[in-house]
């Protein structure tokens, strides 16, 4: 289902996970739990993931994660205020030292000319602190999808190997 390189990315995070005593969250827009999937597909991955929040609906990230209405309101669901909260919510509703967090246009429709289809913000959380990036991935809606997969779980090991 995975590529080999997103697959290499999963374990090599495992393994720092594992080094450094941490656990990590998720909470999913776009990729609709596909994260959370591509964790869970190793092997011992219970040792380091502890869950994550599938917040498709704005409801679901104002109700469950704790993203203030007023940024939804003026960002929208898809920009950084709204991707850093739902970092910081997925660590506070799991108790997990680390979290990613996405929220994008995978298309085919949705895409505004501010955001275009493939615009995808994915927001991290490591105690308490938070980063942003904001990506342009091309292709149809499952590369957008698997190519957030790839660099959500990048942005955790890069983050991760630093601390």
């Amino acid at each position: 289902m995975f590529d080999a390189d997103t697959m290499n990315l999963v374990h090599e995070l495992a393994k720092a996970l594992k080094a450094r005593g941490l656990l990590c969250a998720t909470a999913e827009s776009c990729t609709g739990g596909l994260i959370g999937a591509a964790l869970t597909s190793v092997s011992g991955s219970s040792e380091w993931y502890v869950g994550g929040v599938v917040s498709y609906a704005n409801s679901v990230k104002t109700g469950l994660l704790g993203v203030a209405e007023a940024d939804l309101e003026a960002q929208g669901a898809v920009s950084e205020p709204v991707v850093r909260s739902m970092a910081l919510g997925a660590c506070r509703a799991t108790g997990a030292d680390m979290a990613c967090a996405v929220s994008g246009v995978a298309g085919p429709g949705g895409g505004t000319p501010d955001k275009p289809v493939g615009t995808v913000w994915i927001g991290w959380s490591l105690h308490g602190e938070t980063r942003a990036r904001k990506f342009h991935f091309s292709g149809d809606r499952d590369e957008v999808r698997f190519q957030t997969v790839r660099e959500a779980v990048r942005g955790m090991l890069e983050w991760g190997k630093e601390n």
